[in-house]
C-alpha cells in the first residue's frame, strides 16, 4: 500500500445547515483523513461510526445510563461529499433505552442517500462489583509501555502492511503479541479531532477506530483478496477511560465468499468487551 499521509486536522468539518434544510440533521464535510484503503472515493468505516456515536451521545440525557451494545450497519457507499447525521431516542426508558443514529451522504444530483445506521442499547449503571466476572486478563503491556508508530507500515510479516493511506495514516498504534488468532494485538487511537474544534469523548474515539478490527486480524494479501465489512456489533462490559482501544482480533473465512471478524476489546484499565463484523470475501486477482 502506498503512503499518502493526510494533513487535515480533523475527520470532519462542521457546516452550516443549508437554507430550508431538515432541522433534525447536522451537516459535515469529510476531510481526506477519512479516506478508505479500499478506494480513494470512499470513507473508511471508522470515522462515520465515530460521527454517529457523537450524535447519539448528544441525543441522550445525562441520566446515568451507559452504552452497552452498539451495532453499526453500512447501508451504502460512504462518499466524500457532504454528510449529514441525526440521532434520536428510539425506545425511551428509565432503566433501559435505545438510541438510533443515521448518516446520509449527498449524491451528485444533490439528493441525500442513507449510508449508515447505528442502533445502541443503554442500561442504567448500578453496583455489580460482587458479581464481576472478566473472561480475559488485561493486555500484558499498555500503550505507553510499547513503541508507538503512525499507521501500519511494513514491519516483518506480523499482519497486513496497510501503510499510511488516508484514515489508516491518522491512527497511532502499538503492537504486542496477540492472544486471539495469529496476528498481534494492537493499541490504537485517532491522532486528530473527530469534528474540527471539538475534543472527542472516549466513546467517540474508540468507535472511530474500532472498525479496523477486520483489517488487523488476518494476514490475507489485499492484492489478492478484499474483505470489507458491512457491519460492526460491539458488546461492552464497561465504559472507556481513555482514547486508547486495545484490539485482539481474528478473521474467520468460510468457503462461500463470506466470513466474520471477532475481537476482544481492551481499555487501558482492562477487558472492555467484544466485537463482531460480517465480512464479504472477494477474490480480486
Amino acid at each position: 500500500m502506498a503512503d499518502r499521509e493526510s494533513t487535515a486536522t480533523s475527520y470532519y468539518v462542521p457546516l452550516a445547515a443549508p437554507v430550508g434544510a431538515d432541522a433534525e440533521f447536522e451537516y459535515f464535510q469529510p476531510t481526506e483523513a477519512t479516506i478508505s484503503v479500499w478506494s480513494a472515493d470512499l470513507q473508511h468505516g471508522g470515522p462515520p461510526a465515530g460521527l454517529m456515536m457523537r450524535a447519539m451521545v448528544r441525543a441522550v440525557a445525562d441520566d446515568g445510563q451507559h452504552f452497552t451494545r452498539v451495532t453499526t450497519e453500512i447501508l451504502g457507499a460512504m462518499g466524500l461529499g457532504v454528510n449529514r447525521v441525526r440521532a434520536w431516542v428510539s425506545r425511551p426508558g428509565r432503566r433501559i433505552s435505545q438510541v438510533t443514529a443515521e448518516l446520509e451522504c449527498q449524491m451528485p444530483d444533490g439528493e441525500f442517500r442513507l449510508a449508515g445506521r447505528t442502533v445502541a442499547w443503554r442500561i442504567l449503571a448500578a453496583d455489580s462489583a460482587d458479581a464481576q466476572s472478566i473472561p480475559r486478563e488485561p493486555l500484558p503491556a499498555g500503550p505507553d509501555d510499547l513503541r508507538q508508530i503512525v499507521g501500519f507500515p511494513a514491519e516483518g510479516d506480523e499482519a497486513v502492511a496497510w501503510g499510511r493511506v488516508g484514515f489508516i495514516g491518522t491512527t497511532v498504534i502499538a503492537r504486542q503479541e496477540g492472544r486471539t488468532g495469529s496476528t498481534p494485538s494492537i493499541w490504537i487511537r485517532p491522532d486528530r479531532e473527530l469534528v474540527q474544534g471539538e475534543t472527542p469523548s472516549h466513546l467517540e474515539s474508540i468507535f472511530t477506530v474500532l472498525d479496523v478490527a477486520n483489517g488487523v486480524g488476518t494476514r490475507l494479501d489485499p492484492t489478492k483478496w478484499s474483505w470489507m465489512n458491512m457491519d460492526t456489533t460491539v458488546h461492552l462490559v464497561g465504559q472507556p477511560t481513555s482514547p486508547w482501544l486495545g484490539l485482539d482480533s481474528e478473521l474467520a473465512v468460510g468457503r462461500d465468499g463470506y466470513g466474520a471478524t471477532f475481537a476482544d476489546l481492551y481499555d487501558v484499565a482492562g477487558f472492555l468487551g467484544r466485537s463482531a463484523q460480517t465480512d464479504m470475501i472477494v477474490d480480486v486477482r
